[in-house]
């Protein structure tokens, strides 16, 4: 029987090897620490607003203590659990930082929540192009300089967003973006939903990885926990680390943006999580740190051709690996890695991104190196590598975002205003907004995606965008 639940069943079955979000990577982290009883019951534990369970828009009990374990562990003014995902935090933290009607300042490579919070708000996006780092052919930081040509080309704005991480582990300079964007008066909201972790690499003197933007100076903070920690898929964390946002409206968007059923048992792996954290949290990101490092330094040795993306600015848990000296292309690779019950979370043209966690064990990396030097053995290392894709950039014309809409063919809808975000996913990040028009080079960009068998959300199944209807 052909069922998500069988599907799910299935693959367990597999004993795969997860280079993917959740960062947990199954129960072994949870059973290894003792908490296996949570595991065994948690069916049990899936219940409504009954007495003594606190609840969640208006703490005052079991769940405001779980909230103040994150706020010790963050060294924040306050943090608030999140069950709808970094999403509902990012929406929240928009609209109570944004006026309707009002300007937001955001990188273009923003994922697309933030998108979606500008329609709810009627905000107009000003958007900061992240540098290309071109001998990768992807999007890298947002630099303080670019933060400061839209805030003086538009001294309106209320606030300033940008991922840090971005999805490859890039990271930009939020102090120095924290400094001018409050030397304005302005809010800085950062999405550090892939970067939960810094914190505390931070915290336990593990050098080698970027500051956390909690302590760079950033007013609000969004966290996927359960991307690279140990939750739940859907469970977050909202930072509150200045008074710059007023902390009742921003209760008020949690409510209006979060369900008004939220589920015991993914804040119950919340809680688990800072548990895991204050008590292990030390032994756990040494032991990842360490499996990083030599992972790094013995796969460059031992499988020849292989590139591992660098940059100065990396969170080098994030692994990009390249073996396009071989012939093979991201997707390609991939399927190999699939072959040996190896699971990744992104490709990019050439580029395949790992995403590794706080449940990846040394076996795990050990697999990983085993997979790569027996995919070279069986090939021939070419003199010349493969071409990796350029980054589309998206400086695509502005204008008013259309009312009225309509589908045509994409190999029509050049010229154009587009009506509904068109987004590769992942990473989730809109290649062409409400409001763009599309040009030859971006049309042609889709269809690769396309052709490749990739996911592109915004087009229909007959092929067709969204565009501003013609009068």
């Amino acid at each position: 029987m052909n069922t998500l639940t069988q599907f799910l069943l299935n693959h367990k079955g597999k004993n795969p090897v997860s280079f993917h979000m959740p960062g947990h990577k199954g129960s072994a982290i949870y059973r290894e620490h003792g908490y296996s009883e949570f595991l065994d019951n948690i069916m049990d534990c899936d219940i409504t607003e009954i007495p003594g369970a606190d609840n969640l828009f208006q703490t005052e009990g079991v769940l405001k203590e779980t909230m103040e374990r994150y706020r010790r562990l963050y060294d924040t003014k306050e943090s608030c659990l999140l069950i709808n995902g970094s999403s509902g935090g990012l929406l929240a933290a928009i609209l109570a930082s944004v006026p309707k009607g009002g300007k937001l300042v955001m990188a273009r490579n923003c994922h697309k929540s933030i998108f979606n919070a500008l329609s709810l708000g009627d905000i107009t996006p000003v958007y900061a192009h992240p540098a290309v780092i071109e001998e990768y052919g992807i999007l890298g930081e947002v630099t303080p300089e670019e933060v400061d040509r839209c805030l003086n080309e538009h001294p309106d704005a209320s606030a300033v967003i940008l991922p840090s991480p971005n999805y490859y582990g890039i990271c930009s300079d939020v102090s120095a973006i924290a400094e001018v964007v409050h030397a304005r008066g302005k809010v800085l909201i950062i999405d550090q939903a892939h970067g939960a972790h810094l914190a505390f690499f931070a915290k336990y003197g593990i050098p080698g990885f970027p500051a956390s933007a909690e302590a760079s100076g950033a007013d609000l903070v969004i966290n996927s926990i359960h991307k690279t920690l140990a939750s739940f898929t859907q469970t977050a964390l909202l930072n509150v680390c200045s008074d710059r946002v007023d902390k009742y409206d921003l209760e008020d968007r949690l409510q209006a943006i979060e369900s008004s059923s939220p589920s015991y048992p993914l804040m119950a792996t919340l809680d688990l999580n800072a548990d895991l954290m204050e008590h292990y949290g030390e032994t756990l990101m040494k032991e990842w740190a360490e499996s990083l490092q030599w992972f790094y330094e013995t796969a460059e040795k031992e499988v020849l051709g292989l590139r591992i993306m660098r940059h100065p600015m990396l969170d080098f848990t994030k692994l990009n690996l390249d073996m396009s000296a071989y012939g093979l292309n991201g997707n390609e690779l991939e399927d190999l890695l699939m072959e040996e019950d190896i699971f990744i979370e992104l490709v990019t043209g050439n580029i395949l991104m790992c995403m590794t966690g706080i449940g990846n064990k040394r076996c795990d990396f050990e697999k990983l190196l085993n997979a790569l030097k027996k995919i070279a053995g069986q090939r021939q290392l070419l003199d010349v590598k493969l071409q990796q894709p350029s980054a589309v950039t998206a400086s695509l014309k502005m204008t008013a975002v259309p009312l009225r809409k309509e589908r045509v063919k994409l190999e029509e809808a050049a010229g154009r205003v587009c009506a509904s975000s068109v987004i590769p996913y992942p990473p989730g990040i809109p290649i062409v907004c409400p409001g763009e028009i599309f040009d030859e080079e971006v049309i042609a960009y889709i269809k690769a995606r396309r052709e490749a068998e990739e996911k592109v959300i915004g087009l229909d199944e007959l092929g067709r965008v969204a565009v501003g209807r013609k009068e």
